[in-house]
């Protein structure tokens, strides 16, 4: 029996969220949606219990052995009703615009659970029976009265902590795009850095919060758009970062800002997505008109010809050919492209007009049957409707055909990704005849590639894959255009590292999505086949995790999507984290010093860590994570090194308070090593999400320790001017 029960409005909590995560602004943190969830959880299969108990006849003796299960089946009701209130009371003590209806909703619950727990107490007996035995459930009726009770109550306080969960999500949002437009504003780089820093802490809250709902969204379609939405605000994250960098070290760069307004753009269509999703409203009262895919189209024209077999006046003859001409005009998407080769367009015609001509025969049939019923009449009625259906089944397979070789194609032949180098070459040479040439090139490219998506989302079979197609379409589309404006700005300034690191940024998010493209395109061959064993994980925000070939067979305590989902979220930090490293390093005159260059190595390697979490990037298994991480800590300990070094040469006060930082940074460095070092057995993931962990508070540290030292560093060189300054008016003076 389902708990909650309004549509678009799932039950509260999310598999997979960060223990020790902090409260949000509501103080109702994912630990609390989690602890629901899983009371939930808990009660349905021991009310179904007691409903098979109920519905056991009268007159059949128990034996003590039945007394005691259902005396056991009452307590635990009880104890799970038990731990359900108190989660419905923290809710209320902290939502006091709710805190009455939740209240009365848990005492309701509370006396549902205290009555279940009477009744099937095996110590109480209610009416003796002539055989000697006790049956206490022949009091049926209060039994079901407080089961009633008990499902009635459930259901509201879930559905009244769903609204809570969608009042955290739309604040958390909000907060996200106040600080948006603050970084939309900011004309130093100082301000960014401090303003970006709270930006990133807003969302991975947003991250955090969304990522549960996902998890708890029952709809596929929801759930798909959930998962493009998260995706896109994932990677905008870091090109906010490079963008807004580049265009406060390059104000007077046109394409630099074009760049980053394309970047600020799609996070708050991405937002505004997320919004009407766990809203199930959209602005201003639109309706969401996206055109049927040709698959889909088929399938529904086809239910309609097999409904004649039942009801010769089902449908008229002219919806039906209306039906099939939409169907087969959106074939032109295929036959009308460049990229469709001569024989599969001649096919799909040929199809095409088959069809039509067998809907010619297949009414001509259908009229007669409808003034005339005979066997023979019968009959060809179902041959019409088979040849009917063989034909577009042919369609289908066609433009499976097409679409796919085509996909299959462009990515085997973009797979090095040549004009992407040669942009970024002639970005570093300066040379704008030949960004020229090569944008022409990519500008070919991304159409492509766009055409190609908008021909698989017709072929896809499912919504959610329909919908992850046009999330690939969208993000070919915009990035493609921003890589361009990335290498603008590169060309006109070459010597510029942060232009470079720019569209090295946009460069990595194109790869990306290539490869993301190849997973669609193995997903949409598995629909088409019948292979569908497992459920497809969205190309999303949090990824599970890829890289866990050598792990496969391992069987930890939690369950691997749990364990995978908490990974994830702890890579998402981890990401973060590093752009927190970067701008700190950014802000040091001399790049060659050995705690900037030590800091810059171990960011690098947690920028590993966290595409590896993506299923991304260099780290292939968990075996290179290991070797990485093993690497990062002995980094990490050459940053303590140094850092001690530079302590001498501060005064007492700045010494021990930089010492305490160092401190703090040596012991998790050979915690790292430790963990690293240490074999496991079956616990494969369970190694993984330690020292992910580790290395993001080891990189939390760093943030603090490269800062620290910066302000250090600048007040020693004041100090040491002050003292020269001094030093030459005393000698000017002396000598006067």
């Amino acid at each position: 029996m389902a708990m909650a029960a309004s549509p678009g409005t799932a039950g509260v909590g999310g598999a997979g969220a960060m223990p020790g995560s902090g409260p949000s602004s509501f103080g109702f943190d994912s630990g609390l949606e989690i602890k629901t969830r899983s009371v939930e959880q808990t009660l349905l299969p021991l009310v179904s219990q007691i409903t098979t108990l109920i519905n056991h006849k009268d007159n059949t003796k128990k034996s003590d052995k039945t007394l005691q299960a259902i005396q056991r089946v009452g307590q635990a009701v009880n104890l799970a009703v038990g731990r359900f209130v108190k989660v419905g009371e923290a809710i209320a003590n902290e939502n006091w615009d709710l805190k009455e209806e939740i209240t009365i909703a848990c005492i309701e619950a509370k006396q549902a659970g205290e009555t279940i727990a009477a009744l099937t107490d095996v110590s109480t007996p209610r009416h003796p029976e002539s055989g000697g035995q006790i049956t206490i459930f022949t009091d049926k009726t209060g039994v079901i009265k407080a089961a009633r009770l008990l499902l009635s109550s459930v259901t509201k306080v879930l559905l009244l902590a769903d609204r809570v969960v969608i009042k955290q999500i739309i604040t958390s949002r909000n907060k996200v795009l106040a600080t948006m437009e603050r970084l939309e504003k900011v004309n130093s780089f100082q301000e960014f850095v401090q303003i970006f820093s709270q930006f990133g802490n807003e969302m991975v809250e947003f991250a955090h919060l969304t990522g549960d709902r996902q998890n708890d969204l029952k709809d596929e379609k929801k759930k798909a758009k959930m998962a493009a939405a998260r995706a896109v605000l994932e990677k905008c994250t870091m090109m906010l970062l490079t963008a807004s960098k580049t265009c406060l070290r390059h104000p007077n760069c046109e394409s630099a800002h074009k760049n980053k307004e394309g970047v600020f753009d799609r996070m708050k269509v991405a937002l505004d997505k997320v919004i009407e999703i766990v809203t199930d409203c959209k602005p201003n009262g639109e309706t969401d008109v996206a055109a049927i895919s040709i698959f889909t189209g088929i399938k529904e024209f086809k239910m309609n010809i097999e409904a004649l077999r039942e009801n010769l006046y089902f449908q008229s003859k002219e919806n039906l050919s209306a039906t099939l001409e939409a169907i087969l005009e959106r074939t032109e998407d295929f036959t009308d492209s460049a990229y469709t080769s001569h024989e599969h367009r001649e096919r799909i015609l040929d199809l095409s007009a088959h069809a039509r001509a067998e809907l010619q025969q297949l009414a001509s049939v259908w009229m007669h049957a409808q003034s005339k019923r005979t066997k023979s009449i019968a009959e060809e009625l179902e041959l019409s409707i088979l040849k009917i259906s063989h034909g577009l089944n042919e369609l289908k397979k066609e433009l499976h055909s097409t679409a796919t070789q085509l996909a299959a194609d462009l990515l085997k032949y973009h797979a090095d990704h040549v004009v992407l180098k040669a942009l970024k070459l002639t970005g570093v040479e300066g040379n704008l005849e030949g960004l020229a040439e090569y944008a022409c090139k990519f500008s070919e490219q991304k159409e492509q590639l766009v055409e190609t998506c908008r021909l698989l989302r017709h072929v896809s079979g499912t919504e959610p894959l329909e919908i992850t197609c046009v999330h690939a379409e969208e993000t070919f589309q915009v990035t493609g255009q921003q890589i361009i404006s990335a290498a603008e700005t590169l060309t006109l300034h070459p010597t510029s590292k942060i232009a470079k690191e720019n569209l090295d940024v946009f460069c990595e998010a194109w790869e990306s999505q290539i490869s993301d493209m190849s997973t669609l395109l193995r997903e949409i061959n598995d629909v088409f086949e019948g292979k569908r064993g497992e459920k497809y994980g969205y190309l999303s925000l949090p990824k599970p995790l890829k890289n866990n070939g050598n792990l496969k067979s391992l069987k930890p305590e939690k369950s691997d999507s749990e364990e995978k989902a908490k990974i994830a979220k702890l890579g998402l930090k981890l990401g973060l984290l590093t752009s927190d490293a970067n701008c700190e390093i950014e802000k040091w005159e001399n790049q060659e010093n050995e705690i900037v260059r030590y800091g810059r190595n171990m960011s690098k390697m947690a920028y590993s860590v966290y595409l590896f979490t993506r299923g991304e990037g260099p780290l292939k298994t968990s075996q290179d994570l290991i070797h990485q991480l093993e690497v990062f800590a002995e980094e990490g300990l050459k940053v303590a090194s140094s850092a001690q070094a530079f302590s001498k040469q501060l005064k007492d006060d700045d010494k021990l308070m930089l010492l305490l930082e160092i401190n703090k940074l040596i012991p998790l460095c050979h915690q790292l090593q430790t963990i690293t070092k240490t074999p496991v057995q079956n616990q494969g993931l369970l190694k993984v999400d330690k020292c992910i962990t580790k290395t993001r508070s080891m990189m939390a540290i760093l943030v603090q320790l490269l800062s620290l030292c910066f302000k250090l560093l600048k007040k020693l060189q004041m100090e040491n001017n002050r003292w020269v300054s001094v030093t030459n008016k005393d000698s000017v003076d002396g000598k006067t």
